[in-house]
């Protein structure tokens, strides 16, 4: 059985059977490398990837290919499901997206034949090409934020607030549409339990009959639809917010992204930066926003 220990971003952790591990070394065993680890029964490098196989089974994908490679190793649960995602939180540009989809059983050969993933490990290209079709083949449920009404409601809601009202409409939209819930839906969890629920004490509908896990976009298609709907549905907004305001703007929270606020400033100035973007993010400290 596969269990998830720890994810960061190019990091997975999680134990193998004996088979799959042999397996493993086999696949990788031209790029086995001495290691010195007392602890570490096999170690692989190679280019943008390393493998540390412990002698409890634990083992460790870490780099820029890592998840590549780890979800070969990932047990998937293949059953009708529910799931859902968000994209666009650690984007200081661009809004909150939230998708909850339904995976029928006869989706995944579907599924399988379009390497269907968690959005992160995708190109965008390919993610705006197969889209589409997602949006049109799998029961599901969009919800975009746009920058300004974030920006209001980010006054009395802290971000995972958002998400959590997010997920659950969602979820409640799926129910209103007059869709069967599967008996399974799955969170890619954000937030402790008990903390999600109570985000939602005020809410009129809320929907329980849920599954949280971490990288759940790993384990179970239907939050891995959910993700590349969600992505897609971002960068289609991005696109048109570049065409509307004639002006690039960068993805995430880097040192390029600080400089397209210096730009988008001296071009519309300060208070244009509502509509395009999220405005407690650190980023906007130097200009008192």
């Amino acid at each position: 059985m596969f269990i998830l220990y720890t994810y960061d971003m190019g990091t997975f952790s999680f134990k193998l059977s004996d088979e799959k591990i042999n397996t493993l070394k086999d696949t990788f065993k031209e790029y086995i490398t001495p290691n010195k680890n007392e602890y570490i029964d096999t170690f692989i490098q190679k280019q943008d990837l390393t493998i540390s196989i412990y002698k409890s089974n634990k083992v460790v994908f870490q780099g820029n290919d890592a998840f590549f490679y780890a979800q070969a190793y990932i047990d998937i649960k293949k059953n009708r499901q529910a799931g859902s995602d968000e994209v666009g939180t650690g984007d200081v540009f661009g809004p909150v997206v939230v998708c909850a989809s339904i995976v029928e059983e006869d989706d995944y050969p579907f599924i399988e034949a379009n390497h269907i993933t968690d959005s992160k490990a995708l190109e965008d290209n390919f993610i705006m090409k197969i889209g589409p079709e997602l949006t049109n083949r799998f029961k599901h449920s969009l919800l975009i934020l746009d920058n300004s009404r974030y920006n209001e409601v980010h006054k009395t809601n802290n971000l995972n607030m958002i998400k959590a009202k997010m997920h659950n409409k969602a979820y409640v939209n799926l129910l209103s549409k007059g869709y069967s819930m599967p008996s399974e839906a799955y969170v890619d969890q954000f937030c402790d339990i008990s903390t999600y629920f109570e985000y939602l004490s005020e809410e009129k509908d809320v929907y329980r009959n849920l599954i949280f896990e971490t990288k759940a976009e790993a384990k179970y298609p239907a939050v891995a639809v959910s993700s590349i709907i969600s992505r897609y549905a971002f960068l289609s907004y991005m696109d048109k917010l570049e065409k509307q305001y004639d002006f690039k703007f960068h993805k995430g929270a880097s040192e390029q992204v600080d400089n397209d606020i210096k730009l988008f400033i001296d071009k519309y100035g300060k208070n244009k930066l509502n509509e395009v973007a999220k405005l407690h993010f650190k980023n906007f400290e130097p200009y008192n926003i």
